[in-house]
């Protein structure tokens, strides 16, 4: 593996950090410094207080998660260990450059320290992150059905005498068949390279371990904790005054938490605040409600990060 000097380190914390910065000062410009301000400072402090814990909740599920891939990977870590290395990560992606990148190697590390190898430690992760995009994806495209059934008028794009059945019937189908896409390809069975090459490993062990019962643990996971975190942006909503229906904030929330995550800048913070700007505008939501909602959900990242101070519990047997 190639590691990076510190001093190449220190340049893209700058960069990245630079790009944040950048990011927010130009959108903030944008809408408006007073704008945004008397939004947070008008910020419902029962409804930021409930935002926060179901971000923790939300954490607390993807650990769950986390945790089940590695047992499908056939390795067992203590819950406990599992959650507090995941809440680590968490940190560490609120307070280094580079989004999620910085904790996701942490907990690769991390798991590979107790005892798996480095491609099923690195291979886990890299499937928790796969895991919980096809969550959300699921959780969005589900929502925006049920969304264009009921309402469709609320979005600006499709009108209200329009038939959306058509929309929504593909859309449906669509999210079925990505729900189902993950055990097509494990009941292919292991890829032509999986019993060659060592870094294919955790493919053959996936797909030989119980697929079916691991994939409904994932969907199942999957969804509800992006369902809890959509909840956690939608409290951070609240808060501010944003008065949307949690179906609409559902399928909004694909492009904003995928914005967050792009490894261009430090914590999410820039690209997630602009996509919540623009995406939210095309359901007539004010930009200084889309940003302070972006911004209070941002900071309840920075109020766990404390808990990855927590000391890491020892693997049962260790020395």
């Amino acid at each position: 593996m190639r590691w990076t000097t510190p001093r190449t380190r220190g340049v893209k914390l700058v960069l990245r950090s630079a790009v944040s910065l950048a990011l927010l000062a130009a959108l903030m410009h944008a809408v408006g410094w007073s704008n945004v301000w008397r939004t947070l400072t008008g910020a419902d402090p029962a409804w930021a207080a409930l935002g926060g814990a179901l971000a923790l909740l939300a954490n607390t599920a993807c650990a769950w998660r986390w945790r089940a891939l590695v047992r499908w990977l056939r390795h067992e870590v203590p819950w406990p260990w599992a959650w507090v290395a995941y809440l680590r990560g968490v940190a560490l992606n609120a307070v280094l450059p580079g989004a999620t990148v910085g904790g996701d190697v942490w907990r690769a590390w991390a798991l590979q320290r107790t005892g798996l190898d480095w491609p099923h430690a690195s291979a886990s992760v890299v499937l928790d992150r796969l895991s919980g995009l096809w969550g959300l994806a699921l959780l969005g495209g589900g929502c925006a059905v049920a969304a264009l059934l009921a309402d469709a008028a609320a979005l600006r794009g499709v009108q209200p005498g329009g038939t959306p059945g058509p929309w929504a019937a593909a859309l449906g189908v669509a999210v079925v068949a990505l729900a189902w896409l993950p055990r097509a390809l494990l009941r292919g069975g292991v890829a032509p390279t999986g019993g060659r090459h060592r870094w294919w490993g955790w493919w053959a062990t996936l797909a030989q371990h119980e697929p079916a019962r691991h994939w409904r643990q994932q969907l199942l996971a999957s969804v509800g904790a992006q369902a809890v975190t959509v909840a956690a942006l939608w409290a951070a909503g609240q808060a501010v005054g944003l008065s949307l229906a949690w179906w609409w904030l559902a399928p909004a929330a694909v492009p904003i938490f995928v914005a967050a995550a792009l490894p261009v800048g430090m914590g999410g913070w820039g690209t997630r605040e602009a996509a919540s700007a623009a995406v939210l505008a095309l359901l007539d939501v004010p930009p200084a409600q889309a940003v302070g909602m972006s911004l209070l959900f941002g900071a309840y990242a920075l109020l766990q990060a404390p808990l990855g101070l927590l000391p890491l519990p020892r693997q049962p047997g260790s020395a």
